[in-house]
């Protein structure tokens, strides 16, 4: 019963994805050849939503489900790596035709295929597992 309200944000959220087509591969692919503003709005909104949800939380000092006050610990300064990440990660987006929420949204929505690109998902994490402590964090 603890986990029903994570299994019923998970529902609200693949709702929003496939009603808004962000879950969709065509749209995704617009995106990407500039076809499109639709994604890149979705995406602005999320992050104007969240600035705005870590502002409150600082702001207010929110606590967690547990009690625990919320801390966010400043990133690294160095640029490379999240070029670089963010380059893989796009790339993976591009390739697929999603990234990591609509991948399970489309299983959900009966794109049974999607199973693979979440296999591959979990095996590229798997590997950055392995080989993490030989790059340069």
């Amino acid at each position: 019963m603890k986990g029903l309200k994570f299994v019923l944000a998970g529902v609200v959220f693949g709702i929003v994805m496939v009603k808004s087509e962000a879950a969709s591969w065509y749209r995704i692919q617009e995106m990407f050849r500039f076809q499109s503003f639709q994604m890149y709005g979705i995406i602005g909104t999320a992050v104007i939503l969240g600035a705005l949800a870590v502002y409150l939380i600082k702001r207010f000092r929110v606590n967690d489900s547990e009690g625990n006050t919320i801390v966010f610990v400043d990133k690294d300064k160095s640029w490379k790596k999240y070029i670089l990440g963010g380059l893989v990660f796009g790339l993976g987006w591009a390739l697929a035709g999603a990234c990591p929420g609509p991948m399970f949204v489309n299983v959900g929505y009966g794109y049974i295929t999607m199973i693979i690109v979440i296999i591959g998902a979990l095996l590229g994490t798997y590997l950055y597992g392995m080989i993490r402590g030989r790059l340069p964090h």
